[in-house]
Order: C-alpha cells, then structure tokens, then sequence
C-alpha cells in the first residue's frame, strides 16, 4: 500500500480523496494556488505544497510544478480528482516517467478513452453502438462543413480532452458552425490545455445515462449499475438520481454490458464512467469514457454501500477487485444536487464573493460533500462549484420529497447560489414524473426563474415604510392590551431593505 499520495486537486474532491486515503493509512499531500492558501481543502492534509499563482495554467494545470511537488514530499502516487488534470495523457506520462503512480488509467489507456475521438474509434471494434461522426480531431472549417452534411444538422463540436460541459456546442445551421468551432477551442485550451475538438451528429430528445464501471489490474471487471444525468444546464450536469426512473431490468443489463465490453477493449484500469445517449426509442448509444471519479459518484456509493475512492486507490497500488458482479445490488434512491456560486437571476454567472453565513443541513439519508466554510472567499478562478447534497430514501418518491426538504435547509449568505433554482427543477411536475430528457432546462427555463411578484410587492411596502415613517405607520402596541407580544416588536424598529 503506498505510504503518500499528492492530491493534485482542490475543493470538495480533495476533501473526499484525502478522508479516503485517512482510512488506508495514506499520508496526504495538498496543493494550493496563491488564491487558495486558505481553502478548506488544506485543513485535511498531513502536508502542504504552494505550486504556482492563482490561474489554472500557472497551478492546478502545471505539470512540472505538481510533479516537483511530489518528488519533493517523496509521495508513491497522485490522485488527480476530477476535472484539471485527470484525464491527461502527459500527465500519466510524467507520472510513470519519474516512478510515481498515477491513480487512474495509464498514459496509454488514457490515449485512447479520455481522448473523445480515440474512445469512439476502439468502441467500434467491440460492436457497441456509437453516435455518427468525426474519427479524428481537425482545425479545418471545410472538414467540419463536410463531416456536418454527412451526418445531418444539427450537430455537435465537442473537446476531444475535455468533460464537464466545457468546449461544447450545439450548432444547427452551417453559417454558425465557424464560430462555434472558435468558442470550443478556446473553452478547450482554457478548461484543459488542449484545444483540440471534433463534430458529432446531436442526438435530439435523448436521455444522458452513464455506467459506473470498476476494473482492476488483473482483468476482473464490474459495473455498479447506472446514473441518470439529463438535468443539465449548457451541457452541465447539476442533479443526479440513481436509479434511472427510465431504464427497465433488460436495458440496464444490456447497457451494463456494454460498458464493461468498453472498458475490456481498451485495457482500462481504476474506476471510470462510460456514458450513453438513450434516444426516445430506448436505442442506445456509446457517448465517451471519462477516465476518472465523476463529480456524482457519491449517489452510486449511497445506493450499493462501496466506497468508490477507496477502491480506486486498492486498485493503483495492484490490488484484486474483492467485489462480484452478482453481489452488487441497487439499493433505494439516491440525488444528487450541485450546489453552485452562480447567479441565476443574471444569466448564472459566476458569484464570487465572502461568504457570511453557513448553516448546511444534516439528518437521515443526507450527505454533505462540501469544499467551502463560513468567512471563505470563493475565488473567481475556478470552476463555480461549492459543494454537493446527496440524498438517499427507501424509494424515488420519498427521495424527491427528502431533497426538496433538506435544500430548504441548505443556507448560504453573502454570494448568490443556485439552491433555489435547484429546488424549482426538483419539484417541478415532469421531475417528480421522471417525464425528463436533456432539454428539460430549455423546455421549462420561464418557469424555473425566480418570481419576482412578492418580492417586488415586499420591496415596495419597505419602500413606503421607510418614507412615510415606521413610527406613524405602525400600530402603539403598547396600548393595545389584547395583542400579544411577537418577535417583529421585540427586536424593535425593522424594514425590508432592497440592495
């Protein structure tokens, strides 16, 4: 068992990384940027290392100066989290070149799955139904308007390296697909340091329904069964729910097959996702391998008890998978809510900022993975998530009511955040139904905005109180005998203030 392992992360997953690492008796590395030196992530590491300025290309996504960091705490491995570096080849690379194990695929597996075009080409070879487009990446506009006509408006530019919505495009007409091709390159290189992409055929009404899959070094492979990721916003996930309220008993085989054959063929090591697109006829299609720990894995760990990080990390240091296919059960339901510092009342830009109160919630079936604390500054430079709220219940019905109860509970002061946004798609009708695909964000984007009436009706009345005067307007209680005292007069003078 290795005796150090660098986390090259931040935030919540190296949180979640270094508490598994606590239980195998790992000693941690943390990383932080100038930026993060105060981030909550570092309370939880044994030993610290600053590698770089705040932007991610001068930290998170430097190599050299995390590889440095490792020799210099003598580490035996790097886990790479999610997103920056988690799927790049070089960094395997590097890893293996200076005898450090990368927990993960290695640089020749990520070669072929966490590169979008390589994973399509080896999934041809095993029969499993893929989406029609591009084999190989490409800068040339006329090989874009090409591979779109052979395929059919609309279609899709995607970054090659890339996941987590980033250098993504819808693009329905040919005179937009210039300028979606420069949007995603720039988004690639910023998200990933490479910028290269690729064109697919967009499947139109579908369902986004991943497989997580285990398979260690000596060929033993599982599948723990599906999630259901179709509430995205621009092609980011933001709720999760296992199991899929759309996928019967012999599709969830068939599909869990299929994944395993996927990871089989291409030699994959260490947990990973292979992701379909389900269409309206319950026709199947292969998507992409992400070659890592996804953001919403906790609700597959709520739902068959396995500590997905920790096997993970067996599986680096050349353990044999203990897990059966046939012992791996489904067990109640499980949701998972993204909670991010974005503003949805002005287009879900990012709302950095201090925050000034905290209270998260906690109870029966709730799970908090959290990377902020009261007091925090949520920088600017990063990806917007704080934190995730799983919810597991005996059933979906009961899971659904448990979420929309507990996001009630969830408070966070001084920043914008999207809970209440959160709590509108939950307890919207075609939710509670599992009546949901891809576009559920764009088919129901009026009603999932806030509503301003009361809070306009409240401004105003704040308004005319503060001008007319609280002491005219309101009522002597001292000499009105029969009216109890309340909260609102023993606080004394108030009134509701609009920014």
């Amino acid at each position: 068992m290795f005796k150090k392992i660098l986390i090259a992360n931040r935030g919540e997953i190296a949180i979640r990384v270094a508490r598994a690492c606590k239980e195998l008796g790992i000693c941690t590395i943390g990383i932080y940027s100038t930026i993060d030196k105060k981030s909550l992530h570092l309370r939880f590491m044994d030993e610290i290392e600053w590698i770089g300025d705040s932007p991610p290309l001068s930290s998170y996504l430097n190599i050299d100066a995390i590889i440095k960091a490792a020799k210099q705490t003598k580490c035996d491995a790097i886990h790479p989290g999610y997103g920056f570096l988690a799927e790049n080849e070089l960094f395997a690379k590097a890893c293996e070149d200076n005898g450090i194990t990368f927990v993960g695929p290695n640089s020749n597996t990520l070669n072929l799955v966490a590169d979008k075009v390589a994973s399509r080409n080896t999934v041809k070879k095993v029969s499993v139904p893929i989406i029609p487009g591009m084999e190989m990446t490409c800068t040339d506009l006329n090989k874009f308007k090409q591979a779109a006509k052979e395929v059919g408006y609309p279609v899709m530019i995607k970054a090659s390296m890339g996941g987590g919505g980033k250098g993504m495009r819808v693009v329905h007409n040919e005179k937009d697909l210039g300028k979606s091709i420069a949007i995603s390159q720039r988004e690639a290189l910023s998200s990933f340091g490479d910028d290269s992409i690729y064109l697919e055929k967009y499947i139109e009404q579908p369902h986004h329904i991943e497989f997580q899959v285990l398979r260690d070094n000596h060929g033993n492979c599982i599948h723990l069964f599906e999630r259901e990721c179709s509430i995205q916003r621009r092609h980011q996930k933001i709720i999760e729910e296992t199991p899929s309220p759309v996928l019967n008993d012999k599709l969830r085989i068939e599909m869990g097959e299929a994944s395993k054959k996927v990871i089989e063929a291409s030699n994959y090591t260490t947990a990973g996702t292979v992701e379909f697109l389900l269409d309206k006829n319950k026709k199947f299609y292969f998507l992409e391998v992400n070659a890592r720990i996804q953001v919403e894995h906790p609700i597959t760990e709520m739902i068959t008890g396995i500590d997905l990080v920790r096997q993970q990390i067996l599986i680096a240091a050349g353990e044999k998978l203990s897990l059966r296919q046939e012992h791996i059960k489904q067990n109640g339901h499980a949701i998972e809510t993204r909670i991010y510092a974005e503003d949805p009342d002005n287009n879900f830009v990012p709302s950095p900022g201090k925050i000034l109160y905290l209270s998260e919630p906690q109870g029966p079936g709730i799970r908090v993975d959290s990377g902020i604390y009261q007091d925090w500054n949520v920088p600017p430079h990063y990806d917007p998530i704080l934190s995730k709220l799983i919810i597991w219940a005996e059933n979906r019905d009961l899971c659904i009511k448990r979420t929309t109860e507990t996001l009630k509970n969830y408070i966070i002061l001084g920043i914008k955040t999207n809970i209440g946004y959160l709590k509108r798609i939950i307890k919207s009708p075609s939710f509670c139904r599992g009546n949901y695909d891809t576009h559920f964000i764009d088919e129901h984007e009026e009603k999932l905005l806030p509503k301003q009436e009361k809070l306009d009706i409240a401004l105003i009345a704040g308004a005319l109180s503060k001008q007319v005067g609280f002491a005219k307007s309101a009522i002597n209680f001292q000499k009105v005998s029969t009216i109890k005292s309340t909260p609102w007069q023993e606080i004394g003078k108030w009134e509701i203030c609009g920014q």
